[in-house]
């Protein structure tokens, strides 16, 4: 028996998969690992698929076939070069948990998973945890990177998952929608998602002390249905988030702010590096363009894939 399904959790070897009737336990036919994009996971949280019921092994399928994607957000795995990954597939937007402090997201992986989610066409939304640990300081560099990623059109939120600062504003963002939450280890995402929905349960780590980083709490990609309406798909901890088959002539595109000046400039085809006339270069000079985006982009069509200051990570990918 032939029935539609929904993949709400990948192991990699095994996924669970929610059909009409039951939840399955499915592997892939080996058929489908020769489908599209050379990823390490061919079928995603997120996919539809259709699977063969089992009629010897009870709760048990095959997935026979990869049913049409709206959208997926993929990632190049820092630790193997040519190898992709696909976090999601089919969301409405995509959650990036960042923090300022213990650990410290960069603005380069800010930047390349916006980047990421605008090239699919996936509503970006950058969340800064853990406020109630944030010195003056920090509450200044959170100001500015407010005004950075406001300005290039995305939505900045700020919370707390232990003061519970910002929580109902992250519910109504989350209700009704399929939603994509990653970010490092020790972001705070299994704690966030805790305070969301408590009934969710989610195991959660205290932070390395000698490290600085998170431990890694979610081993395996999975989607939460909430207790309101809609989905949470929590994904492992990541350190790095490498981008895929992008061209530098379309770099500009997935910056919202840059894509906005190119028709100014003086030649069609501008890079925004060196040409003279360039609308771009002059918003940055103007300071009506933020810098730090800027870099970010120079550095992304020049192809720099593993500059970004990171710790390194005792925990792996």
């Amino acid at each position: 028996m032939i029935e539609e399904g929904l993949v709400i959790k990948s192991t990699g070897l095994w996924y669970k998969v929610q059909t009409p009737q039951a939840l399955l336990d499915c592997r892939i036919r080996g058929k489908i690992r020769l489908q599209g994009l050379k990823s390490t996971n061919p079928v995603a949280v997120g996919d539809r698929v259709l699977v063969e019921v089992s009629e010897t092994e009870e709760g048990h399928g095959a997935i026979t076939k990869l049913l049409d994607r709206k959208n997926y957000i993929i990632r190049k795995s820092v630790n193997l070069s040519k190898q992709t990954q696909i976090l999601a597939a089919n969301v409405d937007q995509a959650l990036l948990i960042a923090t300022l402090d213990q650990p410290k997201t960069h603005l380069r992986f800010i930047d390349r998973f916006a980047v990421s989610a605008e090239a699919y066409d996936i509503p970006f939304v950058l969340v800064f945890n853990k406020t109630d640990l944030y010195t003056d300081a920090h509450f200044e560099e959170l100001e500015f990177l407010r005004i950075v990623y406001e300005q290039a059109g995305y939505t900045v939120m700020e919370c707390s998952a232990q003061s519970g600062e910002g929580l109902e504003e992250l519910k109504t963002l989350l209700q009704s929608k399929i939603s994509l939450l990653s970010g490092h280890s020790g972001v705070g995402k299994s704690s966030l998602i805790n305070r969301i929905d408590p009934n969710l349960n989610l195991k959660t780590r205290a932070i390395s002390e000698a490290h600085e980083q998170g431990q890694h709490t979610t081993t395996f990609a999975e989607m939460h249905p909430l207790a309101k309406g809609g989905y949470i798909i929590d994904t492992p901890g990541i350190r790095g988030f490498g981008l895929v088959n992008m061209e530098p002539s379309e770099m500009g595109d997935y910056f919202p702010e840059i894509f906005r000046l190119k028709g100014d400039c003086k030649f069609h085809n501008c890079l925004h590096q060196h040409e003279p006339g360039c609308a771009v270069k002059a918003a940055v000079e103007e300071h009506k363009l933020a810098f730090t985006r800027y870099e970010s982009y120079l550095n992304f069509i020049e192809g720099q894939e593993d500059d970004e200051p990171y710790r390194k990570d005792i925990y792996s990918e």
